[in-house]
This record gives C-alpha cells, sequence and structure tokens, in this order.
C-alpha cells in the first residue's frame, strides 16, 4: 500500500460507512483484517484492556510501539493508526514537539500510515508539528482519555458543544484527515460530522458520524472491568476460552488428554 491510497478510505463523499476496530497483538490483527474492517487502531486503551493498568496515561512509547509492531505484522492490507501516547505529548518544555513527531516517525516506520492524537492543551501543536514532518495525523475530541477529569459525555451544555465544535474544526484546519468523537451527545456529533470537510468516526456519538470505532476487547466480551454505556457486546469471547479451559483441566486431571491420537509412537 503506498503512503496515501489509505486516504481513499476517507473520502468524505463516499457513502458506505467506515469500520474502524482496535487491535494489539499479532492474531487479534489477523483476525480483525479478515473480517474486512476499513481500518486497525492500535489504541492507548492497550493500557487498561491488554496490560490491566487505571489509566491509559500509564502507558509509554515502549508499550504502545511494540504491539504496534506486532499488529503491523499481522495486518496484511488493511490500514493501520496507532494512538500517540501523553507520555510524548509535547509541554511547556518541549515546545517543538520533539518527542511526539519522533514517536509519529517511530509509529511510521513500523508500518502504520498515520497516527492519531488528542486534543489538549498542546494538541493542536503537537497535530502541526507533526504534519510539518510530513506524517498524516487522525484528531480525536469530545471525551479525551489522555487529559479527561471526569469521564462522562462532553458538550452537553452550550459552551462545551460550541468548544467541542471548534476544536474538530481546529484540527481539520490543521490538516487532519478525519476527526474521532467520543462520548458526545447525537446532535453535536451530527453537527460537527455537517461541519467538517472531513470524516468523523463515533465512538459513543451516535449514528450520524461517517464512521465508528470500537474496542475489540470490549465488543468481544474479554474485558472483565465495567465497559461504557455505547459498547455493545457482540460475542462472550471470554466464556468460550473459560469453558475451553476447563474442558482441557479436567481432562487432564481424569488422564483423558492426551490420548493416542495425540501421542508420538
Amino acid at each position: 500500500m503506498s503512503d496515501n491510497n489509505f486516504l481513499a478510505v476517507f473520502n468524505k463523499n463516499n457513502p458506505r460507512k467506515i469500520v474502524m476496530l482496535t487491535a494489539y497483538d499479532y492474531p487479534s490483527a489477523v483476525l480483525v483484517a479478515r473480517a474486512g474492517v476499513d481500518v486497525i487502531l492500535v489504541g492507548d486503551s492497550l493500557a487498561n484492556v491488554v496490560l490491566g493498568l487505571d489509566a491509559t496515561t500509564q502507558i509509554g512509547m515502549p508499550e504502545m510501539l511494540h504491539h504496534t509492531q506486532a499488529v503491523c505484522r499481522g495486518a496484511g492490507q488493511v490500514p493501520v493508526v496507532a494512538d500517540i501516547p501523553a507520555a510524548v505529548m509535547p509541554t511547556e518544555t518541549d515546545p517543538a514537539c520533539t518527542r511526539c513527531v519522533d514517536g509519529a516517525k517511530a509509529f511510521i516506520a513500523a508500518g502504520c500510515v498515520a497516527v492519531k492524537i488528542e486534543w489538549s492543551t498542546h494538541g493542536l501543536s503537537a497535530v502541526r508539528a507533526v504534519r510539518q514532518a510530513g506524517i498524516e495525523v487522525m484528531a480525536h475530541v469530545g471525551l479525551t482519555p489522555q487529559t479527561a477529569v471526569d469521564f462522562k459525555v462532553q458538550g452537553r451544555e452550550a459552551a462545551s458543544a460550541a468548544a467541542i465544535v471548534e476544536q474538530a474544526r481546529a484540527m481539520e484546519a490543521a490538516g487532519c484527515f478525519a476527526v474521532v468523537l467520543e462520548c458526545v451527545p447525537e446532535g453535536l456529533a451530527r453537527e460537527i460530522t455537517g461541519a467538517l470537510n472531513v470524516p468523523t468516526i463515533g465512538i459513543g456519538a451516535g449514528k450520524f458520524c461517517d464512521g465508528q470505532v470500537l474496542v475489540l476487547h470490549d465488543m468481544l466480551g474479554l474485558n472483565d472491568r465495567k465497559v461504557p454505556r455505547f459498547v455493545k457486546k457482540y460475542a462472550d469471547v471470554s466464556g468460550v476460552i473459560v469453558n475451553a479451559i476447563q474442558s482441557y483441566t479436567q481432562e487432564v486431571r481424569q488422564g483423558l488428554f492426551p490420548d493416542d491420537s495425540h501421542t508420538f509412537h
């Protein structure tokens, strides 16, 4: 896939909805790609659903890059986007966004086609710096877990709704090819989707976005933590896995496994 071929998926005039799903390792990337999604996201939700951490802010570039490399090996021709973790987002002491740009370059070298950057105090500067380096950026506004204080629906009041609209517009103006809208009212998401010339991808933002994204472990029932209301569980894979392991345990203890068909002579 050439560097910009994937952008055809994000054509605002394409009537087909964009399907994005997370993956965090080689086997999950193979399955997600085989299922026919349009784009795979290596989200910093890796911190919560894979590494058992309490917040996405607790994960850094080494972990993100390690898992991204595995995903890119399994994704085949499906484009992969990786989250820029909070650990390398720009600060007052890094006005040139050096760590952020270096992180973005590392993701591209690993096989990604783009990175995702959340809105924050320095988020717009990060987008501009990464775009200046020639790297495509997907934006993320609304509920932004890296900096959120209250993990609840954002933009219900007029002032906060207006702020999210302006953030989305600013991210587009800075060169982002798509905007993720997380946990905002459906009406606000519809307004932003109509106002932008780039597609929106919703997660807890209703049906009027140009596409949708979910966390793989949430929609497969692999997450043992409370999942947000907007998640639809499409399968209970954890139950299947536990049942299989229980069967294995019983057969070993009863001397039924391995039997002759699983033994060399």
